[in-house]
């Protein structure tokens, strides 16, 4: 549906327009239209590609979705795709925004988000001085927006992960760990392939070839490529902290792994002397020493007894009890 559709000059609001009036300003010089779009429709994309002239690949991008981060040229008219991602009911969803950006326009197309880009325009609207740079601006202010986005989402993240760290050594929270850590690392990666691929899309804009429509912002692309590197740091500090806890904690599993195997081995060789002494003592030969001794039954059980005893404590110094 359509959110907006504004025209702009000098760096200030003019009105607001239908959308059958565009093709009457998009052709003017002095003036630029920026229109926002949710969750368009087939119809309405085909209305806007007749409207702004977009090509067809381009509008068959928008249309289909699902795209990676990108920036395409197609004439004089950039297309950029943008993923969104947010946490919504405790669950990392996926959304993206594709922006067509002209000489003299700009239409955002957002799918599948519950984020909006209104303070995006107020804050636009607020300094006309940088809205007078045109289209690149609004290109740049709804990268800057996107990015700016990521950050709450770093920081949940190592949230999360020192959290997780601090239960690594807590006994019975092996398996529990390891689901948390492998979750955790999913949805790192899920950031991860939406920045990544924006790094390089920026690169495009701040650089010695950059369309002619960012040429006027290209200080301002310059610190949203800041920001990704920053978050493209943080990302790749987050997985080498994830893969170290998930072997700090399957070390800690072998570890008490070891610690079971060594009580058990240490009560075996205890029950072992015992079932020794009682096997040797309780052979039915006719003539055996100390068979008749009537003292034999509590003395074998005492010599049981000290011997189990001193085994007790030499494993229990040795600390496997």
């Amino acid at each position: 549906m359509l959110i907006n559709c504004v025209v702009y000059q000098d760096g200030h609001k003019l009105r607001d327009i239908p959308v059958a009036d565009i093709s009457e300003y998009v052709n003017r010089g002095d003036c630029f239209i920026w229109v926002a779009m949710k969750d368009a429709s087939h119809e309405e994309l085909d209305e806007m590609q007749a409207e702004f002239g977009l090509h067809d690949l381009a509008v068959e991008d928008a249309r289909n979705g699902h795209q990676r981060p990108k920036l395409e040229e197609y004439g004089d008219v950039l297309f950029t795709v943008l993923k969104l991602v947010e946490v919504r009911d405790g669950e990392l969803q996926l959304g993206e925004v594709d922006i067509f950006v002209g000489g003299n326009f700009v239409l955002s197309v957002r799918n599948q988000s519950a984020q909006d880009f209104l303070g995006v325009r107020d804050r636009c609207e607020r300094e006309p001085d940088l809205l007078r740079h045109g289209a690149g601006f609004v290109l740049y202010a709804l990268m800057d927006a996107v990015v700016d986005r990521y950050f709450p989402l770093i920081e949940a993240f190592e949230m999360e992960l020192e959290r997780i760290e601090e239960m690594i050594f807590t006994k019975g929270n092996a398996r529990v760990n390891i689901q948390q850590l492998y979750g955790l690392k999913h949805r790192v990666m899920v950031l991860k392939h939406a920045v990544s691929p924006l790094l390089e899309v920026v690169g495009k804009l701040y650089g010695s070839r950059a369309p002619d429509v960012c040429i006027n912002s290209r200080e301002y692309f310059r610190d949203v490529a800041d920001h990704l590197h920053r978050i493209d740091a943080s990302i790749d500090t987050m997985r080498d902290t994830i893969t170290t806890a998930i072997q700090v904690n399957l070390s800690m599993v072998t570890i008490e792994e070891s610690e079971v195997t060594k009580r058990l081995a240490a009560w075996a060789g205890i029950f072992a002397v015992a079932t020794a002494f009682a096997g040797i003592w309780g052979m039915n030969f006719e003539h055996m020493p100390e068979l008749k001794w009537a003292w034999g039954y509590p003395s074998a059980l005492g010599l049981i007894a000290i011997i189990c005893s001193v085994l007790y404590y030499r494993f229990r110094r040795a600390g496997w009890l």
